[in-house]
């Protein structure tokens, strides 16, 4: 099965997460944020530029610079993390067809309206949660995948 490459999301909730607990009270600089998603701090500081722009998170440069959370964790959904990221990307993988195929003329439109259902599906069901309860366990386990 396919997967997504985009992981600024999951390593964005994974800060954040991070920020709200183990960091709670302090700055933690984009190192020690990296080590722990896993991932380069350039990655770090590029998924969260478009948080600190919407009053998520702040930085502070010097010696005891860091990142913190600007906003209270129970503040913050995962739908507004998942927005502020995906924009107006889209969820499918869109493609362009061949104007001149008689499917492909007409299947972009149908595909995009298909989009942005899922798009507002996936932000309805993210909306249900904040970062403060992915830090307390309160996101539901993953069940089983059924089918194909």
């Amino acid at each position: 099965m396919a997967r997504s490459s985009n992981t600024q999301f999951a390593v964005a909730v994974h800060v954040l997460t991070y920020l709200a607990g183990a960091a709670a009270g302090r700055a933690a600089s984009s190192d020690e944020l990296s080590e722990s998603a896993n991932v380069n701090p350039v990655y770090v500081r590029r998924v969260l530029a478009p948080l600190r722009e919407a009053g998520l998170v702040r930085s502070r440069s010097g010696a005891h610079g860091g990142w913190e959370l600007a906003a209270g964790a129970e503040d913050v959904t995962l739908a507004r993390v998942w927005r502020l990221l995906q924009g107006t990307d889209p969820v499918l993988g869109l493609h362009g067809p061949d104007p001149a195929c008689p499917v492909g003329r007409d299947i972009q439109s149908a595909l995009t309206a298909l989009d942005h259902a899922v798009a507002d599906a996936v932000a309805t069901e993210l909306g249900r949660f904040t970062v403060h309860d992915v830090l307390t366990g309160r996101v539901p386990a993953a069940e089983p995948r059924r089918g194909p």
